[in-house]
């Protein structure tokens, strides 16, 4: 999940602009990862078809770039199997922050037993 967003980041940027990456832990259990670029933004009414198959938004300044519209519904598709969920605030023309949120896995109790081993003695 985090490469593909990666990727983005780097194909929607222009040369020499910063690409941040935050990881940290929320009060929820879970961890949240965000990309954010300085690339060339989507508009509001683009954001909800993102994640749909084969989706391409038409732009004049990303026609030269290229994918399959693929990467972002695989993207999601692996963050919700692992329980998470995906965000994304864009401001057109100025760059996009997509973000994850998954579950910290938690040991459970069975999870954390000790074995001990006994040796018999003659």
């Amino acid at each position: 999940a985090l490469l593909n967003l990666l990727n983005n980041a780097v194909k929607y940027s222009p040369r020499g602009g910063s690409i941040a990456v935050m990881a940290f832990p929320d009060k929820e259990g879970s961890a949240k990862v965000s990309v954010h670029d300085e690339g060339i933004g989507i508009r509001a009414e683009d954001i909800p078809k993102l994640f749909n198959k084969f989706t391409r938004l038409f732009d004049k300044r990303a026609m030269n770039i290229g994918g399959s519209g693929l990467g972002l519904f695989i993207t999601r598709s692996i963050v919700e199997a692992h329980g998470g969920h995906m965000a994304v605030e864009s401001e057109w023309g100025k760059g996009s922050t997509f973000s994850f949120v998954l579950p910290l896995w938690q040991p459970s109790a069975s999870s954390s037993s000790t074995t001990t081993s006994s040796s018999a003695t003659p």
